[in-house]
């Protein structure tokens, strides 16, 4: 989309002023943004402001689908490692186990935001991944537990954070087993400005027309990089549907997901619309 918007605003395009296009790497990490924020991006190319775009299984293949202020979250990644005392699996007497005490402290999470984040606010803790070094007739040592959580404000963040390590650190303590709790803050929620978010509206309109554009929608419960280039710069993040159907329909990171070619064109024209609007030719 953005290739197909570069060489048409070089050939046709009818605007003045300076665009920059933007390809940015390694964002499932986290790190591609940053990375060429460090690398001097803002300073090297000038820029009043920036936007972004992403495709979104579940919305009509073309709409698109926007806000100002959070339209995506944080994402914070977490380790918990829990030591207790290994044995034989008959003899569970003689052990601390750390399986059952890993249970009661999965379940517990679950209560962090049913029960400590307010009703009007959002969050999510999900537990992803379950490691120990036991085998079929050993209760293991250690189970070492991993996951990521997701907020819409930094507030809600560190509340998550602090009850984590509170729950972790009560339950292994009522067992006798030792704990520690790494959490590491990787993505920050995307923000996008008020004027910014206005002409990508605008454009969209001018693309795909009124009633195929979102321009309040729920946030989205994922998260995204390009956060860090909007806490730089004003700008706005939008979505353009992918499909409701089939493997256009399957969510992102499904295995049968498939980016739908039919949205190239579209994605292509709401770019050039949102350049030839923010910098119109004299």
């Amino acid at each position: 989309m953005l290739l197909a918007a570069a060489r048409y605003l070089a050939g046709s395009g009818k605007f003045d002023g300076t665009v920059y296009f933007i390809f940015q790497p390694s964002e499932e990490d986290g790190r591609g943004a940053l990375s060429m924020i460090e690398d001097g991006l803002f300073e090297r190319f000038p820029m009043k402001a920036v936007y972004g775009m992403h495709n979104m299984p579940g919305i009509p293949a073309g709409h698109f689908a926007v806000k100002k202020g959070a339209i995506m979250t944080s994402e914070d990644i977490f380790v918990i490692t829990i030591k207790g005392r290994g044995g034989h699996a008959s003899m569970p007497d003689r052990a601390i186990d750390p399986v059952v005490i890993g249970a009661e402290v999965i379940l517990a999470l679950q209560s962090i935001v049913s029960r400590s984040v307010a009703p009007q606010d959002w969050g999510v803790v999900s537990v992803t991944e379950v490691l120990t070094d036991g085998a079929r007739n050993v209760i293991p040592s250690t189970v070492t537990i991993k996951g990521d959580c997701r907020a819409m404000s930094t507030n809600t963040q560190g509340l998550i954070a602090a009850r984590m390590r509170e729950i972790v650190a009560g339950i292994t303590a009522a067992h006798g087993a030792e704990s520690s709790v790494e959490y590491r803050n990787d993505f920050i929620v995307t923000v996008n400005t008020a004027e910014e978010t206005a002409a990508a509206i605008a454009a969209a309109r001018k693309v795909a027309g009124e009633p195929a554009v979102d321009a309040d929608c729920p946030p989205c419960s994922a998260s995204e990089d390009f956060a860090r280039m909007l806490q730089k710069k004003p700008g706005c993040y939008i979505l353009i549907g992918n499909g409701l159907d089939g493997h256009c329909g399957a969510t992102l990171h499904n295995p049968n997901y498939d980016l739908n070619d039919e949205i190239l064109s579209v994605g292509a024209d709401y770019w050039v619309a949102l350049v030839e609007a923010q910098l119109p030719s004299r």
